[in-house]
């Protein structure tokens, strides 16, 4: 599995996710800086987390001009696998790979924490690896991971089980007070209609290490993996 992993200025988790993908499953990972147009042979792009060119304008406003961004979307539209998690399910959705918007957080506060998800596809090349497990636990952080969209595109989103993941209380239950942000139906992860582009809030590549506390974020990567080796 070839990764490759967008640096932005401001970019906090590309480390993160080079770790995962390159150290714990020792697959080949390139670094691609924001002004690479030309992305070469790579399986998975990854959109990390961070403060892309400083959210100076909205979060994610500015990423979807440059190079390496629009060789994403160019990625995606052959069907390339497209991973954006935190500020890159943000920038996701700014450059139109993803419907909908990560708006402010209900309270306005910034919150960093550990919360269950309920898994609501099993199907996808992101979630197999789960098995039989139903709720898994990753970190968040974020003031903007508010998900908005109108109500044609939340049905649609039903419709076409594009929603891949939802906040929920650690037995699977959705409620307000499970809900961090005040996110639309619970909703912490969609994917694409062909479900090769997914965009998350929480951060599966910090939960990755039992180093840290928590393998459940490695799932995600694994599946993957395991997808491509037996394509």
């Amino acid at each position: 599995m070839n990764v490759g992993v967008i640096v932005f200025p401001g970019s906090n988790c590309d480390r993160d996710v080079a770790y995962v993908t390159r150290d714990l499953l020792q697959q080949p990972t390139r670094m691609i800086w924001h002004e690479e147009g030309d992305l070469g042979k790579v399986d998975l792009v990854v959109v990390p987390g961070g403060f892309s060119y400083g959210d100076y304008l909205r979060c994610g406003a500015i990423a979807q001009f440059s190079p390496a961004l629009r060789a994403t979307v160019d990625h995606a539209e052959r069907g390339g696998l497209v991973l954006g998690v935190c500020n890159g399910f943000q920038i996701l959705t700014e450059v139109g790979l993803l419907p909908g918007a990560l708006v402010r957080n209900r309270n306005l506060n910034f919150i960093c924490d550990r919360l269950p998800l309920r898994i609501e596809r099993k199907d996808l090349i992101w979630t197999r690896a789960y098995g039989a497990q139903k709720v898994i636990t990753l970190p968040i952080a974020h003031g903007e991971g508010c998900y908005y969209a109108d109500p044609g595109t939340l049905k649609a989103l039903e419709d076409n089980r594009q929603v891949v993941f939802r906040y929920s209380t650690p037995e699977g239950n959705l409620n307000d007070q499970a809900n961090p942000n005040g996110s639309a139906a619970s909703i912490a992860g969609i994917c694409n209609r062909q479900g090769t582009v997914l965009g998350m809030m929480p951060h599966p590549e910090r939960a990755a290490d039992s180093l840290l506390g928590s393998t459940d974020g490695l799932g995600l990567f694994q599946g993957v993996l395991l997808a491509l080796v037996n394509a």
